[in-house]
């Protein structure tokens, strides 16, 4: 069965594809990392995300990243939010927690980056918990003056007291901000799918596209984290798995690539690092993955 999106052309279908890139070494490693691989976007921290503490970020480090920017064309860039961060957690975390946004986001602005996004949160109450996210989030917006980056809420597997396993969660906490055109959504397909959401069939994919619509915006959805899952639909099991290897397969994965509506949003891979049992990079296996699932689909058309 063949779906018709609104908006869509084959002859114009273009897919904006990168992966979540070290800074090891200075943040412009991530940037010629992406470049290197041939990647029109990426994803990358901008500290540490396993400490409270970061080190400074000096000028200098801020002119390589700006020129490797300039120089290669790479974005746009989505950095992710710290671990650590827990904006429905108790007092103590949660003030951490908000420092160390506030400090995530002076960072995007200061190196122009478009997107940060970050995991709701964890609160054993769902209520109390979606207060907590809109309120912190309300308080950090009022607070930055810079005019990037967009927050992006990502989606999570629903597991324990975690919030943003149901569309309607993060459409609860989108309801509430001062400022909605400063944030959005980041959707995880294995995530979504281990929530409970299915994807593997262009008409389970269409009934889950359209209640992410009805609840949330499609306008509101710029990036896109692309993995397979290692666990079953709805087990909260959030573990990735490479393209075409975990339960969601190619079949699922190719709904998303081949939708028009999402022709210029980023596609980041957040699957395994490491090398096959080829000796070849698997970022560059699951990009190019990717790509044939897109090329199979609009050769075919064409003919």
């Amino acid at each position: 069965m063949s779906i018709h999106y609104p908006g869509f052309s084959w002859y114009h279908l273009v897919m904006l594809i990168g992966a979540h890139l070290s800074i090891a070494g200075g943040l412009e490693k991530a940037v010629t990392s992406a470049a290197m691989y041939g990647f029109e976007t990426l994803a990358m921290f901008v500290r540490n995300q396993r400490q409270w503490r970061a080190a400074t970020l000096t000028d200098e480090a801020l002119r390589r990243f700006k020129l490797a920017r300039r120089t290669l064309g790479v974005g746009p860039i989505a950095a992710h939010g710290s671990y650590l961060v827990n904006l429905a957690g108790r007092p103590e975390v949660r003030r951490k927690s908000l420092t160390a946004m506030a400090d995530e986001m002076d960072r995007c602005g200061r190196m122009g980056v478009e997107y940060l996004v970050i995991h709701p949160g964890s609160n054993p109450s769902e209520k109390e918990g979606i207060e907590l996210i809109s309120d912190g989030l309300n308080e950090l917006m009022a607070n930055f003056r810079r005019p990037k980056p967009i927050i992006l809420l990502e989606t999570t597997a629903g597991a324990g007291a975690s919030i943003g396993g149901e569309f309607g969660q993060l459409a609860n906490i989108l309801t509430r901000l001062a400022r909605p055109k400063r944030f959005g959504v980041c959707l995880d397909t294995c995530h979504i799918f281990a929530a409970g959401y299915d994807i593997r069939t262009p008409i389970a994919y269409k009934r889950t596209m359209d209640e992410f619509d009805r609840a949330i915006d499609l306008d509101k959805l710029k990036v896109v984290h692309i993995n397979d899952s290692v666990g079953a639909l709805g087990s909260h099991h959030d573990r990735h798995a490479h393209i075409g290897r975990g339960r969601i397969g190619r079949r699922g994965l190719a709904n998303f690539v081949r939708d028009g509506r999402f022709a210029d949003v980023p596609f980041i891979l957040e699957t395994p690092k490491g090398h096959d049992q080829a000796g070849r990079d698997w970022d560059s296996v699951n990009a190019a993955a990717l790509r044939r699932l897109l090329k199979k689909r609009t050769s075919k058309r064409l003919l």
